[in-house]
């Protein structure tokens, strides 16, 4: 059976909820919890903020998804350029591959056309974006402030031939700055359910299209594994799994590619560590 998704603009009613949604969507993803969801509420603030590009997804009465866009500039020496960009576009964890981030995109991105800006830039998942039409900014003459590409800056022509001609350094609004203020972010997640913080022993790891569970039961070659508010049946990456490697075991926190129709695939056990 479908599912009755409305995408709409966010009401000032939503905001905590698009704010807790933000906060799982993104929580020991990219470093120990995350600062996203402080983020949002900076956007909203912003005089950089551009609401009318700005939407959400809702089903049931429950935010599970949401875009925000804000100003941005090409600069390239006394040329400056208006263009736009998005983030955070979260996705409520255990609604993803229900095509609601497309959805979005699909949406705002007429919205952009039509206001008449040629072209988006973002700092995004280098995994995701492409299949979404995105080319790394180097195809365009686009780099960061310090003149440098790499995978996570991408580009999206809406108008090819106006956008061909932008060429230069990209700025994002500078309040994006305070988003990293590590108080602040103490201080919002307070107003939210407390979820564990933990990081990899071996160092930084950014998840793409893998996810953080726990191992719940084992019986034989099946798995159980807890995955927020969802107990979902795994199984083991038998490539990963081959040889002498250690099987994990109950209570073991485990990386997984999440799959709706199927059991879910165990890539690895996390050597995790509170923080």
């Amino acid at each position: 059976m479908s599912k009755n998704f409305v995408i709409r603009s966010e009401k000032e009613e939503d905001y905590k909820k698009t704010e807790h949604m933000v906060m799982r969507a993104f929580w020991n993803i990219h470093g120990p919890g995350c600062n996203e969801h402080l983020l949002v509420r900076i956007i909203r603030n912003s005089k950089d903020y551009l609401p009318q590009f700005s939407r959400v997804v809702e089903l049931d009465g429950e935010i599970v998804g949401a875009i925000f866009y804000t100003r941005a500039k090409v600069v390239d020496g006394d040329k400056v350029h208006e263009i736009v960009t998005f983030g955070p576009l979260a996705i409520e964890p255990t609604m993803q591959n229900e095509g609601i981030g497309r959805m979005l995109l699909e949406e705002t991105f007429s919205l952009v056309k039509q206001a008449g800006y040629p072209g988006i830039c973002i700092y995004g998942e280098p995994q995701y974006y492409p299949k979404r039409g995105f080319k790394t900014c180097d195809h365009f003459g686009i780099t960061d402030p310090e003149g440098k590409n790499f995978d996570a800056l991408m580009a999206y022509a809406l108008d090819e031939e106006a956008f061909s001609k932008i060429h230069g350094k990209l700025y994002e609004s500078p309040d994006f700055d305070a988003c990293n203020d590590i108080e602040a972010i103490k201080k919002m997640d307070a107003e939210f359910p407390a979820y564990p913080k933990v990081k990899i022993k071996e160092g930084f790891l950014q998840i793409y299209d893998k996810h953080f569970g726990v191992v719940k039961a084992v019986k034989g070659h099946y798995y159980t594994v807890k995955f927020w508010e969802l107990t979902l049946p795994a199984v083991l990456n038998e490539e990963k799994f081959s040889g002498d490697a250690e099987l994990p075991k109950e209570g073991d926190v485990v990386l997984f590619n999440f799959l709706k129709d199927k059991a879910s695939v165990i890539d690895s056990v996390c050597n995790l560590m509170e923080e």
